[in-house]
């Protein structure tokens, strides 16, 4: 599986570089805290493939909290021709304690 660590993700985000995001964590989640994207939660992921803003060839990077949910959509996404995704090791957690 394919992974990009918080200190390369901040990295990155650090230079304005612009990537899709997909956060699969639960609308509640997504609401009360996020760092954009698009939110379509893991459990309804494969019946919502429809309604990504992403094309198969795009390099996508998918978040939640801890990198389990996430996981989990690196998985559906590849399993329909998703070519270039990219699970967020640790999630959001791992983001926020490089960022103190």
């Amino acid at each position: 599986m394919f992974q990009i660590s918080a200190a390369e993700l901040q990295r990155r985000m650090g230079n304005g570089e612009i990537f899709n995001l997909l956060d699969v964590r639960e609308v509640i989640e997504y609401h009360t805290f996020n760092i954009g994207g698009q939110n379509i939660p893991v459990a309804k992921l494969a019946d919502n493939l429809t309604t990504l803003r992403y094309n198969k060839k795009d390099e996508i990077i998918v978040i939640c909290s801890a990198g389990i949910r996430s996981e989990a959509a690196v998985n559906i996404l590849s399993q329909n021709g998703y070519n270039h995704v990219l699970n967020l090791t640790g999630g959001l957690k791992a983001l926020h304690k490089i960022k103190k």
